[in-house]
């Protein structure tokens, strides 16, 4: 079992950077793919970006490729996203999940299944 933990979200101005990070308590966090979704106002959560338990894989959905990246440091067992030029519409809270993987080389990709949940951290990009 893990537990996760989201934070570093905040208020952006439109076009700026923001990383928030998802911190996993447990001694078997790269055991895990990693994903991160989020629910803007309104709207059902979806699918962000995901990256395998050993990092060498990720996978990003079409309305963030080339500015948001994902990526994981097992020694410290966090999974980041950078965030950049943001836009008014990425205005959601972000939430990471995890699932368990048998291979360091799998990946859940956008519909796997991840048992494990943070809380949640709020993102808000001005216009």
């Amino acid at each position: 079992q893990v537990q996760l933990v989201e934070f570093g979200g905040g208020l952006v101005q439109a076009g700026g950077s923001l990383r928030i990070s998802c911190a996993a308590a447990g001694r078997t966090f790269s055991l895990y793919a990693i994903a991160w979704f989020h629910q803007g106002p309104g709207r059902v959560r979806v699918f962000v970006a995901c990256i395998n338990r050993c990092g060498g894989s990720t996978d990003d959905a079409e309305s963030v490729k080339g500015r948001f990246t994902i990526y994981r440091d097992n020694a410290k067992n966090t999974v980041y996203l950078q965030m950049s030029s943001l836009k008014p519409e990425d205005t959601a809270i972000y939430y990471c999940a995890a699932g368990y993987t048998e291979k360091n080389d799998d990946s859940l990709g956008p519909s796997g299944r991840y048992a494990y949940w943070g809380q949640g951290t709020q993102v808000t990009v001005s216009s």
